[in-house]
């Protein structure tokens, strides 16, 4: 986590630099704290892989800068309308809608930026700095990231089978979380087997994180979340409770928890801090 800290904040502008107002819209909304389960899983990946180098850092900063745009993104008035966030006010509460836009727009923007020059840092091959910037692009775009949150916008209101719901989920939530696998697999020079074990893993890890994420919103606190519950912020939204009642989520949760320890079983000893995620992201309290 240390670690995770030191880079983003080495990554990001500094606060008085011009555009001054922008920089310290980015920082506020990256440096606020936050559980940075994404950049974990990079590290997580790399050392289940036996890799270990300072171009990890870039690839963990990439994907906590696109999350962090994203949370700024969905928090704003046209999305979700929330006014707290990790304890504190959200971007736009403290900066203003309009640079709460533009400090998203730079942070993915500069997520993309760390990706790119990293083969000049590390001596990363070209083609292999290509391959992670097509990773993170498919993840956060119509056919992840955004699309999800497009899904998630039309389903206000809405009825969703189980299927629809994971599916909206597994692109809003899911594909970050298995782009950050996939970059610290692709790091960690893994062949094609253990890529497909690490993607079966990430799936479930994603589902699974976006159910506990269901269960705190009915039965957790705005003060302990650190953001606006769920069941105030977004009343009508379907979530797994509201499509499949509360003792199946928790056994589906349980499932998906079970599916993603059976795909890195076969990394035995070393796969041991992936699997401490796992577990964090099934029984966490926010």
């Amino acid at each position: 986590m240390v670690r995770t800290e030191r880079a983003l904040e080495r990554s990001l502008p500094p606060n008085e630099k011009s555009p001054a107002a922008l920089h310290q819209a980015m920082r506020y909304a990256v440096l606020g704290g936050g559980k940075r389960l994404r950049p974990l899983l990079v590290y997580a990946t790399a050392d289940a892989l036996g890799h270990d180098a300072p171009g990890l850092d870039a690839l963990a900063c990439a994907v906590e800068l696109i999350h962090s745009y994203s949370l700024v993104h969905d928090d704003l008035p046209a999305m979700d309308n929330d006014a707290l966030r990790r304890g504190r006010p959200t971007c736009h509460v403290m900066f203003g809608e309009a640079m709460a836009i533009l400090a998203g727009d730079a942070l993915q923007a500069l997520a993309f930026e760390l990706l790119a020059r990293g083969d000049i840092a590390t001596g990363t091959a070209p083609g292999l700095t290509l391959r992670m910037l097509d990773v993170l692009g498919r993840a956060c775009g119509a056919g992840g990231m955004a699309g999800g949150q497009a899904l998630d916008l039309a389903a206000v209101g809405q009825k969703l089978t189980l299927a629809e719901l994971e599916h909206m989920h597994a692109c809003k939530t899911g594909a970050l979380i298995g782009a950050a696998v996939h970059l610290g697999a692709l790091a960690g020079g893994a062949d094609e087997g253990v890529r497909e074990a690490l993607a079966h893993y990430a799936h479930a890890l994603g589902l699974a994180f976006q159910i506990r994420d269901d269960i705190l919103d009915v039965d957790g606190e705005s003060t302990v979340l650190g953001k606006t519950a769920g069941k105030d912020a977004a009343a009508d939204k379907p979530t797994f409770p509201s499509v499949i009642g509360m003792q199946a989520t928790v056994a589906r949760l349980e499932e998906l928890t079970a599916a993603a320890l059976d795909a890195i079983a076969p990394l035995g000893e070393h796969g041991v801090l992936l699997r401490e995620l796992a577990l964090y992201a099934a029984n966490r309290s926010h």
